[in-house]
């Protein structure tokens, strides 16, 4: 008879790799506290990869919650269009406050007679401000999609 092939030694890298894989399912509630440390303590204590492997055979690889998901590259971010919120709240921002400017200078124009048009130093500036990053935002993105 042959004798059996002894196990792979294990390092310290695939140790970690585990013990960051019983904490993500420590964190999602798969394992409760007692039995995450005793896991734990059996990651640390495992001299090969097969005592290193029998520490999660009853926990899925990935998490179960992607199996019916579209595969999401992690590093893509989706393209910004100029009706996302994260563009349109700034600009209707922008809309608001210079509107109320325009308004108060309105009513002291027909009330006093003031003609210096104050409310385009605020409307000026930041709308070439809000038009730069606009662009800057749109064109970068462009320039990652084409990658």
């Amino acid at each position: 008879m042959s004798d059996p092939v002894p196990s792979i030694r294990t390092s310290d890298s695939e140790r970690d790799r585990v013990a960051q894989l019983l904490q993500e399912h420590f964190a999602q509630g798969r394992l409760d506290h007692e039995e995450f440390t005793e896991r734990l303590s059996e990651v640390y204590k495992a001299k090969t990869v097969d005592e290193l492997s029998k520490v999660t055979t009853d926990l899925p690889e990935r998490d179960l919650a992607d199996v019916g998901r579209v595969a999401f590259n992690e590093n893509s971010v989706p393209p910004m269009r100029l009706r996302d919120p994260a563009l349109m709240v700034p600009w209707v921002l922008y809309g608001g406050v210079n509107i109320l400017c325009f308004s108060i200078w309105l009513i002291l124009f027909l009330t006093t007679g003031a003609t210096y048009p104050w409310f385009l130093w605020v409307l000026g500036p930041w709308g070439i401000l809000m038009s730069v990053v606009t662009f800057g935002v749109l064109a970068v993105q462009r320039g990652q999609g084409e990658d």
